[in-house]
């Protein structure tokens, strides 16, 4: 997907997930996140879509924490996520295709990594915003699906972060139903190592729709369907979070 893509799913994304909330109300919990209400996700997106657009906006060049939240709550909370989200998407409409800042995943350009890392970012917390509505969830397309499956193994867990070890070398296979993308995911004492298509044998292999696999890798929902070890597919349930 290329970068004006990610922007446009951004846009859109924001949008949906501001809609929801406010239908949910802040004091609503969010199924997908027990420990949170919609606040506490309002609160969150918002003060990430501020740091992000800080970044590309100022050019910091080394990572910077995340800004104060503001004591706010109902109406007011919803407009001010509102704002954030506006700042961002005009923050890196705006931005030159050239600008220079931190970033943390592997990517063509600064540009591209947040336009793509914030789409998913928002995407996410959309579907816990639907969650507390609790009705009429948004379809994710196969693409956008299948690029945020991809940036989650090959870039998420491809860090030192991640903590899906194994004491021995072990395969994991993830296969997409709608899109024919296919990773197989090396895990061992270090982190794992993802390649793209189907190389070797796999112990476990998770599969079903780009959709259905972005939301289970996520922690947002089951895992649409296993096959072979179980054993590794609740390994990646139990240590996978971001």
């Amino acid at each position: 997907m290329e970068t004006a893509e990610f922007l446009q799913a951004l846009e859109t994304e924001g949008r949906l997930l501001a809609a929801a909330a406010e239908e949910a109300g802040t004091d609503a919990k969010v199924p997908t996140c027990p420990e949170w209400h919609v606040r506490d996700l309002l609160r969150h997106t918002g003060a990430v879509h501020r740091w992000a657009a800080s970044y590309v906006a100022q050019g910091h060049t080394e990572r910077r924490p995340l800004g104060e939240v503001p004591d706010l709550d109902g109406a007011e909370l919803v407009a001010w996520y509102r704002d954030s989200h506006r700042l961002l998407v005009g923050t890196l409409a705006d931005a030159a295709p050239d600008v220079e800042c931190w970033f943390f995943l592997p990517a063509p350009s600064p540009l591209a990594f947040w336009s793509r890392r914030q789409a998913h970012e928002t995407a996410v917390h959309r579907f816990d915003a639907e969650s507390a509505r609790g009705a009429g969830l948004t379809a994710l397309t196969p693409d956008f699906a299948t690029d945020g499956i991809d940036e989650l193994l090959r870039g998420f867990h491809a860090r030192s972060k991640s903590r899906v070890r194994t004491d021995e070398p072990r395969v994991l296979r993830v296969r997409t139903d709608d899109t024919d993308a296919v990773w197989t995911v090396r895990l061992s004492s270090e982190p794992p190592v993802t390649t793209r298509g189907a190389s070797g044998e796999a112990e476990c292999e998770l599969s079903g729709t780009a959709e259905q696999l972005y939301l289970a890798l996520w922690n947002r929902a089951p895992l649409p369907s296993v096959t072979g070890d179980q054993a590794l597919a609740e390994l990646w349930r139990e240590t996978s979070g971001i």
